[in-house]
């Protein structure tokens, strides 16, 4: 069954207590989005972290509501109907309720803004409600249409079906997308000045156009990707010299490394690593495993 739903362009996982879906949609939205996905269950733990990368998000919230703390926020923010993330520049915190309920969308870092009513940078590190870019009208119809589904393949294609049909035209998104698609082929270690494509417009334009469509400048996208890429490529599980870590990624030097991991994960390099292992000893291939780590 399994096997047959990856065929068909589905993901299914089963985990003690969570039910994961996912699809990838068709076109046009497939050179937008990764994946759409319904999640259902008891999460692994009730505050999870979630580094920042190049991956917008909006979730459409079925349950009781859950809690956000983005950017430099001390206070965590309750949303009931979902919500909108724009590119994060910092690790931010959501909070589940238990048990949760929700669809989801894991965008293309240009992905995100066809379906805004405002610049793309106004979300980076505010995360909206889902009624604030859709309208209360809009999300409560969606939100019952989505609990009157029969089953969580039914519920993605009605998501799919709304976001097709919000679907808008963006100035200069097939230049950001070639763009983007540039550096995270070169995992952000290539300067911008070097990239072909941005030779095709002046650096005042580009930047312009990224924080609208991505939130986030060219330069800034590629410290996203040269972070993940190196975090990612960890094997928690043996020991890790730190030095040769930050070199391979490209840092000058390890202290530089050493606050970039800070601003982007909240942790240090070390309290990383015990942390992911932490995740691995207590939920081995969970369907959420891969990047969140658990903030209790």
């Amino acid at each position: 069954m399994l096997a047959a739903a990856r065929d068909a362009g589905w993901a299914v996982g089963n985990d003690v207590g969570v039910e994961y879906v996912a699809r990838v949609p068709g076109p046009p939205l497939d050179g937008l989005i990764v994946d759409l996905y319904y999640l259902e269950g008891a999460p692994p733990y009730s505050r999870l972290m979630l580094p920042a990368a190049p991956a917008p998000l909006l979730i459409v919230n079925l349950g009781a509501p859950f809690l956000i703390r983005a950017g430099t926020d001390v206070d965590a923010v309750e949303y009931a109907d979902g919500c909108a993330v724009a590119t994060p520049t910092r690790a931010w915190e959501f909070s589940y309720p238990t048990p949760t309920r929700s669809v989801g969308v894991h965008f293309r870092p240009w992905g995100l803004a066809p379906f805004l009513p405002m610049p793309a940078f106004e979300l980076c590190d505010r995360p909206a409600t889902v009624e604030q870019i859709w309208g209360q009208p809009a999300i409560a119809e969606l939100r019952h249409r989505l609990t009157l589904a029969d089953a969580p393949h039914e519920m993605l294609m009605l998501l799919e079906e709304e976001l097709v049909r919000r679907l808008r035209v963006i100035d200069g998104l097939d230049l950001v997308r070639q763009m983007s698609s540039a550096v995270a082929a070169t995992g952000g270690t290539v300067p911008i000045s070097d990239i072909g494509v941005a030779a095709r417009a002046s650096s005042t334009y580009l930047a312009k156009r990224f924080k609208a469509v991505v939130g986030v400048t060219p330069k800034r996208l590629a410290r996203s990707y040269r972070f993940s890429s190196t975090v990612l490529a960890l094997d928690v599980a043996a020991p890790i010299d730190w030095g040769d870590v930050a070199a391979g990624a490209g840092y000058f030097d390890q202290a530089h490394f050493v606050r970039e991991f800070r601003e982007f994960t909240g942790l240090t390099p070390t309290r990383y690593a015990e942390v992911r292992r932490r995740f691995l000893r207590d939920h081995p291939d969970h369907v959420l495993d891969g990047w969140p780590l658990p903030a209790d």
